[in-house]
């Protein structure tokens, strides 16, 4: 007998409420595990250990091989993942059901100056309601939502029509090498949801960005002839000018209201400056490195072309600039931009749990940063929502928490969310492996 959905969502709340300890418990031991990048295993075999508890066929797998590495959507410094294995699990559901897929990143930044925490960055700290450590908001938290939903629904025996995938990545904060590698192994579905850093808010829209490089010519000189040369730092300021006007004509033109409460919706933001060797010498080479917001509305390469484009108008306005090029190029990490219609199903329903469970309307907006999901739909063919309880201002800051109660209410929508989306009959269906 299946259970009504109103005493479904009853008892995953009461279950979710008796076994708080588990979800504590399981939060703590994935902040315990200091999986920065090339240390990652650790928490990956315990992933694998709770998914196969549920059930679950899991593979676990270090990326790597040709489809991988010669894909137009792969950008990563590393050249091979050997000790970073990737895991998938997947739960088959009872049939006719659209699918489900679970996506988190089990990378974390590194914790930068021990001297700026006020406790050991992996000990898992638990004091007044939040539980502190790096990786708690991103994305640990969201992760242990996603296993305490499974569980609930494990353990309650609720039936599940569709099939859910889990992801448990790598290299999210290097560009989205491990997503990418899941989803050429055929671990798609029919909806995705991300529980990156949202402040419990729904982003079915995700900018993207991308890593650029700029090298200024000059020409060198003595400082006490400084007339003679060309100073690059010089030039650098009207290169970085020419940034600034740039950003602005991008942004006065996003009129989509998701974005409305972003003060700049797509930044270009420099990062990186570099330049001169000598106080009393002209410098004759600066570098600048920094990192371009991706309109969900356009592509990567309509993007740079319109960042080169402004770089180029300057040669009209400056002969050295003509005669000596801004040398552009594009590096290290990039992501993909995401969207989903607001109106999607899968929208309607994440956001009708939401309202059941906490009372109130989600605040619906665009994500200002990247994630995993601009992969998931662009390569996927998998239309991707974030939604997590992680605080967006914590992500990669010193004294990273993140408040336990609000990773359990966001692992009773996910649970809410899966029963409801599962259980819709799927007509083209999908298989996985």
């Amino acid at each position: 007998m299946i259970k009504k959905p109103a005493a479904t969502h009853k008892a995953i709340r009461q279950w979710m409420a008796d076994h708080e300890k588990q979800l504590l418990s399981m939060l703590q031991q994935m902040i315990q595990e200091p999986s920065v990048q090339m240390n990652e295993s650790g928490i990956q075999h315990k992933t694998v250990r709770w998914l196969e508890e549920l059930d679950f066929t899991v593979e676990m797998w270090e990326p790597g091989g040709e489809e991988l590495f010669n894909h137009h959507a792969f950008l990563s410094r590393r050249e091979h993942f050997k000790g970073s294995p990737n895991v998938v699990g997947v739960r088959k559901g009872e049939g006719k059901g659209k699918s489900i897929l679970l996506n988190g990143h089990i990378d974390v930044v590194p914790e930068g100056n021990l001297s700026d925490w006020a406790e050991d960055p992996y000990a898992g700290l638990v004091k007044d309601g939040k539980i502190y450590g790096r990786g708690a908001t991103d994305m640990k938290g969201g992760n242990a939502a996603m296993l305490f939903a499974l569980q609930a629904i494990s353990s309650l025996k609720i039936p599940i029509k569709g099939d859910v995938i889990f992801h448990s990545v790598i290299e999210e904060e290097s560009g989205g090498a491990g997503t990418l590698a899941a989803i050429l192994r055929g671990y798609t579905a029919d909806a995705a949801l991300i529980p990156e850093p949202t402040n419990m808010k729904i982003f079915p829209k995700q900018q993207g960005s991308m890593w650029f490089r700029l090298k200024v010519k000059g020409k060198s000189a003595h400082g006490g002839t400084s007339y003679e040369g060309i100073n690059a730092i010089l030039k650098a300021q009207k290169v970085i000018q020419a940034l600034e006007s740039l950003e602005k004509v991008r942004n006065d033109r996003v009129t989509d209201p998701l974005f409305a409460k972003a003060p700049i919706p797509l930044p270009i933001n420099v990062g990186v400056i570099e330049g001169g060797e000598w106080p009393s010498s002209v410098p004759d080479l600066v570098k600048i490195e920094g990192r371009v917001g991706i309109s969900p509305e356009e592509t990567v390469q309509e993007a740079q072309e319109e960042f080169t484009r402004a770089i180029r108008a300057m040669e009209g306005e400056d002969k050295w600039f003509k005669d000596h090029p801004v040398e552009i190029e594009w590096f290290g990490a990039r992501w993909l931009p995401g969207s989903i219609d607001v109106n999607h199903p899968f929208m309607e329903i994440l956001t009708e749990q939401y309202k059941g469970i906490t009372g109130k309307s989600p605040e619906v907006e665009a994500a200002p940063w990247g994630t995993d999901g601009g992969i998931i739909t662009a390569v996927g063919s998998t239309p991707s929502v974030v939604f997590g309880p992680g605080i967006t201002r914590m992500a990669h800051q010193a004294n990273e928490y993140i408040e336990i109660e609000k990773v359990r209410q966001c692992a009773e929508v996910i649970a809410s969310t899966i029963i409801e989306w599962c259980n819709v009959e799927e007509r083209k269906g999908r298989s996985h492996t």
